[in-house]
């Protein structure tokens, strides 16, 4: 799992940071909480393996994990590029916002590897994350997150 976790990482990091660097990218309103997306990738995946995280929210971490990987999601990367990315940043937006808000936040913290604050950086994406995707994705997603 350790390398392909790497290997999805760097994958991902250089995607995103290639788009951002283009004209497209660079101007784009969400571009700064799209560079965040292989930092919280990255964090999913620590905590999911982190004996320290209650078994009871292994479950999320690991469905945040899937969502990120996996081809099939609400807002398809495939056809959007990097925009199609803030559905996987509001699936792990608020997974972590449910562990920040349930356990101590400094078991977040302790696998950042972010320049912003990971708490403040949670809140600020949920807090957009209407006008980013729009209502009705919020809501699949919050329904797929409540099985």
């Amino acid at each position: 799992m350790q390398a392909k976790h790497f290997d999805f990482y760097q994958l991902l990091r250089n995607r995103i940071q290639t788009w951002v660097q283009t004209g497209k990218g660079s101007k784009y309103r969400w571009a700064d909480y799209i560079l965040a997306v292989p930092d919280l990738f990255h964090l999913l995946v620590k905590l999911t393996l982190d004996p320290a995280i209650p078994s009871t929210y292994k479950a999320r971490l690991g469905l945040g994990v899937a969502y990120f990987i996996s081809p099939i999601d609400l807002i398809p990367e495939a056809l959007l590029g990097p925009i199609g990315y803030l559905d996987d940043l509001a699936v792990a937006a608020y997974i972590l916002h449910s562990i920040i808000n349930e356990t101590d936040p400094e078991l977040v913290r302790k696998h950042w590897a972010g320049e912003r604050d990971v708490l403040e950086l949670v809140q600020h994406i949920i807090g957009s994350a209407d006008d980013m995707i729009g209502s009705r994705v919020i809501d699949k997603i919050k329904t797929m997150l409540r099985k």
